[in-house]
């Protein structure tokens, strides 16, 4: 229901075949979002650093495919976008860098290959394992969070900066984001990242939140 009534609302669409909604996380409550995707008939790529959720998700049919590969994925979403095929594909690795991607895609191609975007890590609980960092491996990511708690929290917060930065220039070219209700903005403006809405007070985020706007 809240990607149907997000194409509703942002893309003024009943129909979602050929739209692309990016997202990450496939754990506990955010294993459905791609079950979610193939629903709503749209292409959803959803990724996820633990591998072990991954092939839960897929073991148990609600996530159709998996890569590692941003290469393969871009080039499957391009595939399903074009031929109206809806797909729920997880990308085995940081979301950052799937972001960050399809940046590069616009800045090379001029194409905006995403057209709804959220995220649903664990940001409620950022420092302890609830979202790991984009410099370093998931195993990587584990080590440091064990052995040097205070450079993970860093790491981490240099890492949401990013994440935020990658979405904002997709958002000004059209893609619609939400807030899925996990924290995540809050904790990217906590890290310093440009996530206020302009002209506003200081608790009003530049993007809406699913449960308000979307489900409201």
């Amino acid at each position: 229901l809240t990607v149907l009534n997000a194409g509703r609302r942002y893309l003024k669409a009943e129909d979602l075949s050929g739209k692309v909604f990016v997202t990450s996380g496939l754990g506990g409550m955010s294993g459905a979002q791609a079950k979610a995707a193939v629903i709503a008939g749209c292409v959803g790529i959803i990724a996820e650093v633990d591998e072990a959720a991954l092939l839960k998700r897929h073991k148990q049919g609600w996530l159709m495919e998996i890569s590692n590969n941003l290469d393969h994925c871009i080039a499957r979403l391009r595939e399903a976008r074009k031929n109206k095929i809806a797909l729920s594909l997880g990308y085995h690795g940081n979301v950052v860098d799937l972001w960050e991607r399809l940046v590069h895609e616009l800045d090379t191609t001029g194409e905006l290959l995403v057209d709804l975007g959220s995220d649903q890590t664990s940001c409620h609980n950022p420092f302890n394992g609830g979202y790991y960092p984009v410099q370093l491996s998931f195993e990587e990511g584990k080590q440091l969070l064990s052995s040097n708690p205070g450079k993970f929290r860093t790491l981490v917060q240099e890492s949401l900066k990013r994440h935020v930065a990658a979405i904002n220039k997709l958002a000004d070219k059209g893609m619609f984001f939400w807030d899925y209700g996990n924290a995540f903005l809050l904790e990217a403006q906590r890290a310093g990242a440009d996530v206020a809405k302009k002209g506003a007070n200081k608790t009003e985020f530049r993007y809406p939140s699913y449960v308000q706007h979307i489900m409201g």
